[in-house]
């Protein structure tokens, strides 16, 4: 009788230090510290926790648009988060953002402080323009779908194209360039 009640005690021990690893593990990995000057119990969060969230870019499609996908990859593998939204009337929704009939393309990105980015427009560029905004600037635009630019590769064509700068006052200039693949990046 006595080995029965060993085991059992035996095994509750077990269970019990079982139960605090599978606890302890579900805590986000935080560090307890004990402060020795005042005995209070602080919590470190790992280092990962201290990294800045990616910039999100809101992006408004057609539902249909395969090359709109291969843009969002682009994106996302290089420095953003992005949230797609299906739309029907992409028309009114870029006139309501300011964006010309001459500037627009398949898809229009909006990052959080409302700039747009129209079209395949490299994130390369997305980067320098949020980390500088130009005065009095919407946001950019690759007109039309040029081939080679992110999200319509074919083969190893490319086709140079600018990228643009959308003014408020509706006017433009011109914010990049590219005559070849490797600019992009």
């Amino acid at each position: 009788m006595h080995s029965f009640s060993f085991a059992i005690k035996a095994g509750t021990v077990i269970v019990s230090v079982l139960f605090l690893l599978l606890l302890s593990a579900c805590t986000e990995q935080a560090v307890l510290v004990a402060e020795q000057t005042n005995n209070k119990i602080s919590v470190e969060k790992p280092h990962s926790q201290t990294i800045k969230a990616l910039p999100v870019l809101e992006v408004y499609k057609s539902p249909t648009c395969s090359c709109c996908e291969k843009w969002l990859e682009h994106v996302d593998q290089h420095g953003f988060s992005s949230k797609a939204y299906n739309q029907t009337d992409l028309a009114a929704f870029k006139s309501n953002k300011g964006i010309a009939p001459q500037y627009r393309s398949c898809h229009t990105a909006v990052s959080k402080d409302g700039y747009v980015f129209e079209g395949h427009v490299p994130a390369k560029f997305i980067h320098q323009f949020l980390a500088k905004p130009p005065k009095n600037a919407i946001g950019l635009s690759v007109p039309a779908m040029p081939i080679g630019t992110p999200g319509m590769e074919v083969g190893n064509k490319f086709m140079p194209y600018q990228v643009i700068l959308l003014k408020a006052d509706g006017s433009y200039d011109i914010y990049a360039e590219l005559n070849n693949y490797q600019e992009q990046f």
